[in-house]
């Protein structure tokens, strides 16, 4: 039985030091093969740290691929105590051949206050795949919305991973300089892309890219209010909604506000096959208290047992505990 090596990833700032560390044995629990791990362990090399395991055989080419798309590893190994008369340990690196859709520096260059760190954001894009019906399709046929999306951190997630991406944000600077941003980096890139302005009466502005050659890949912004979604991304239905609340609106009144609202709009637009994932601040807003929010607010029922229940996690002073929701239609889970 083939062992496995991967290696956390490495952390640019001191303020995620430990985010890696932390979610990475669930992500790998989550992945399409989790169900063939029985054991992850953690063991530092040459003062490297890694999660040691095992799979019933080598991987083949597409669980190199998706091993090489998982967010909070790095790099994976074979790894042997010996080969021949040679002690170890030795290690083999798995070529995991990801071919990006787009450029990854799209999602990592630009830099705004709130940016959610972009390792996360891919986490949560990767969580929501794989805790729908969906984990087994390729993300270029997969479209996912975020009803917040803010600077855009997780359209670009999305975008790279080969998805198509939606996002809604009630700040039309927001929008308009991500539109800006994106507009840029195509050009600079020499990416094929058209963009299609569009003004929507009584609600807002949109803004739609087609990318590629062929203009098969989709990203859709729109500025307006996140419970009139449905109206802000007509024609686009996502398979996976992928969000982050913002950070300013952790009291309950707020939360309950928005969300009571949003929610029973995000559960129309996601089809049964579909999943929810969001983040918050759960030092203000207990996990408990959400869950019940979220329950009663929608037709939507909470994945609650391990690992869901497991991946709180701090971020530095001011986020305390930083924990995320993954949601199903709960029609779909009692059947």
């Amino acid at each position: 039985m083939p062992s496995i090596l991967a290696q956390i990833a490495p952390q640019r700032s001191t303020q995620y030091a430990e985010l890696a560390s932390a979610l990475a044995p669930y992500e790998l629990r989550l992945s399409t093969f989790g169900a063939q791990i029985d054991e992850i362990r953690p063991r530092t090399l040459g003062g490297l740290d890694y999660l040691q395991f095992e799979l019933p055989a080598e991987p083949d080419a597409a669980q190199a691929r998706e091993l090489g798309t998982l967010a909070m590893t790095s790099a994976f190994f074979l790894h042997y105590e010996y080969i021949a008369d040679v002690a170890g340990p030795l290690l083999r690196p798995i070529e995991t051949n990801v071919q990006w859709t787009l450029p990854p520096d799209l999602l990592t260059t630009r830099r705004y206050r709130g940016k959610t760190n972009e390792m996360f954001t891919q986490f949560m894009c990767n969580v929501a795949r794989a805790s729908s019906a969906l984990a087994d399709r390729p993300w270029d046929t997969l479209r996912v919305f975020d009803p917040l999306c803010g600077g855009g951190t997780t359209l670009f997630a999305a975008l790279i991973l080969g998805a198509s991406a939606a996002g809604v944000d009630h700040n039309a600077g927001d929008v308009e300089s991500t539109v800006t941003y994106l507009q840029g980096f195509v050009r600079t890139h020499g990416i094929a892309a058209r963009l299609k302005r569009e003004r929507l009466k009584g609600l807002g502005r949109r803004y739609l890219f087609t990318i590629g050659k062929d203009q098969e890949q989709q990203c859709l912004l729109a500025d307006g209010d996140t419970a009139e979604s449905a109206a802000l991304i007509s024609g686009f239905r996502p398979h996976l909604i992928v969000t982050d609340l913002p950070y300013g609106i952790q009291h309950h009144g707020e939360l309950e506000a928005l969300l009571g609202g949003a929610l029973p709009v995000w559960a129309d637009l996601l089809p049964p096959s579909g999943a929810l994932v969001m983040a918050w601040e759960a030092s203000r807003f207990p996990r408990e208290e959400m869950i019940e929010l979220v329950e009663s607010a929608s037709s939507l029922a909470v994945l609650n047992d391990t690992p869901y229940d497991a991946l709180a996690h701090r971020v530095d002073r001011v986020i305390k505990q930083r924990d995320l929701i993954v949601a199903r239609h709960a029609s779909v889970l009692r059947s």
